[in-house]
């Protein structure tokens, strides 16, 4: 047992587990209490396994097809894997689910009394993904980061009792701010998948076609894009830091680290010359740390 009374994770839960360090945020960082870490990290790993489903990112072998039910001839069909999770899903509420992530998860819905809907908005985003590869305004990728980033806010606002209706639309903007940012990093990867989340009309305001995404190093018009984007995430992240005043203690370190995340990547971004075709810009330890102190000291 760990400190925390839940059971160490078995291999099929380590493997996504594992892939939080990898994050552009910390998800249960060492200073949070055990039982905040705990349940933070069953969240994480609820919203990391769905991902890997939705981008076809789930471990060789087929045992989390296996666990949801889903026979291997059939476990290539993401939109049935989804359904699938969805179902084991319910279990969580009223049941005993399947998966092992999901059990984990089961005592941290209790303690915490979550509530269905972030869990069923992240699913409905990857279903999404399955089905829409382009978006054509920038309202219309808003829509698609409040399934797929919102949620994660909310659920963190939850778990820590700290769940406000000014909160949480505080915590949407730095969500929304913080996908918009991965999107960012990741156009090259994303076109390898056939998905394009820069808004259409953005890409024609900026005489940017879809080919040009394609080379190893962005043109000229290509970075305009992804400067003007990156100033819509700057600005949703400054207009979400006020949460970070809002609360106290470890819980104000955390959301500190979200924004700082954000507002770090979009400086390796600029620092690139917004140059991100040949891999995600990453920020440096360093000006992590003073971005840190920036959000604390409620500034940016």
């Amino acid at each position: 047992m760990t400190e925390t009374g839940t059971k160490r994770p078995g291999a099929t839960e380590r493997g996504t587990l594992d892939k939080a360090a990898a994050e552009n945020f910390p998800v249960a960082p060492f200073f949070l209490p055990g039982d905040w870490r705990a349940d933070l990290m069953a969240v994480y790993g609820f919203a990391r396994l769905v991902d890997d489903i939705g981008d076809g990112d789930l471990a060789p072998g087929g045992a989390d097809a296996r666990l949801l039910g889903v026979s291997p001839e059939e476990a290539e069909d993401r939109l049935l894997l989804l359904d699938a999770f969805e179902a084991d899903l319910n279990r969580v509420f009223d049941g005993t689910p399947h998966h092992p992530l999901l059990r984990r998860l089961q005592p941290t819905v209790r303690r915490r009394a979550l509530s269905p809907e972030p869990f069923l908005g992240l699913i409905a985003a990857n279903r999404q993904d399955q089905l829409v590869t382009r978006y054509e305004t920038y309202d219309d990728l808003l829509a698609y980061c409040e399934l797929s980033a919102n949620p994660v806010g909310r659920l963190v606002l939850a778990v820590t009792g700290t769940s406000t209706p000014e909160r949480v639309r505080l915590s949407d903007a730095i969500c929304t701010a913080l996908q918009i940012v991965e999107h960012l990093q990741d156009v090259a990867e994303d076109l390898g998948r056939d998905r394009i989340y820069l808004p259409a009309a953005d890409m024609k305001r900026f005489h940017v076609q879809e080919a040009d995404l394609a080379p190893k190093s962005a043109g000229a018009s290509v970075r305009a894009l992804v400067a003007y984007e990156a100033q819509r995430a700057r600005e949703l992240l400054n207009e979400g830091a006020p949460l970070v005043g809002s609360v106290h203690g470890r819980l104000k370190l955390l959301l500190a680290g979200f924004v700082a995340g954000g507002r770090a990547a979009l400086h390796a971004i600029a620092a690139a010359e917004h140059d991100v075709l040949p891999g995600p810009p990453k920020p440096g330890k360093l000006r992590l740390l003073r971005e840190v102190g920036v959000a604390l000291r409620g500034e940016g």
